[in-house]
């Protein structure tokens, strides 16, 4: 698969393609008969539209997504974040220290009071504790953070809308 970055100016997406997409976000382990049956393709061109779609940067990667309860993933939270100062190496040295702290599961770079926004799971509140305390509080580069604790998720997708 191709850098998520490269551009794709040669690339217009049709309808079968905009379907394929759809269906792929959908349900990832779909079989090609199936999918092709969906798109009312045979097999063969289904396949080849997967792979260039694929080729393209449009699919990025396949993944499963995981129950947090049944894995005891009881905490989520976010985390905004203002930097004591503003340059690359800082950044830089932010960005690698965050990047080695598997808790934290997602990093936004943002605008307005905050620099970044951090998505952080943890097994409870003591192992939350734990992880503000020893880890995330010692990064040097972090001047302010307030936590935001998640007591209920009533929307949680990660299909984009595709207009078909």
């Amino acid at each position: 698969m191709q850098d998520k970055n490269a551009s794709t100016p040669h690339f217009k997406l049709d309808q079968i393609d905009k379907k394929i997409l759809s269906i792929l976000q959908k349900n990832a382990k779909i079989t090609n008969a199936q999918l092709s049956k969906d798109v009312s393709l045979s097999p063969a061109p289904t396949l080849e539209r997967v792979k260039k779609l694929e080729a393209a940067g449009f699919i990025e990667s396949y993944h499963a997504k995981l129950n947090a309860q049944k894995l005891g993933i009881g905490v989520t939270t976010f985390i905004s974040i203002k930097l004591s100062r503003h340059n690359k190496t800082t950044n830089d040295s932010f960005i690698q220290k965050i990047n080695q702290i598997e808790e934290i599961v997602e990093c936004h770079y943002i605008t307005g009071s905050s620099d970044y926004l951090l998505k952080v799971v943890a097994h409870d509140i003591e192992a939350y504790q734990h992880l503000i305390m020893n880890k995330i509080s010692e990064i040097e580069e972090i001047d302010n953070m307030q936590s935001m604790v998640i007591l209920s998720t009533l929307k949680d997708t990660k299909e984009l809308p595709i207009n078909e």
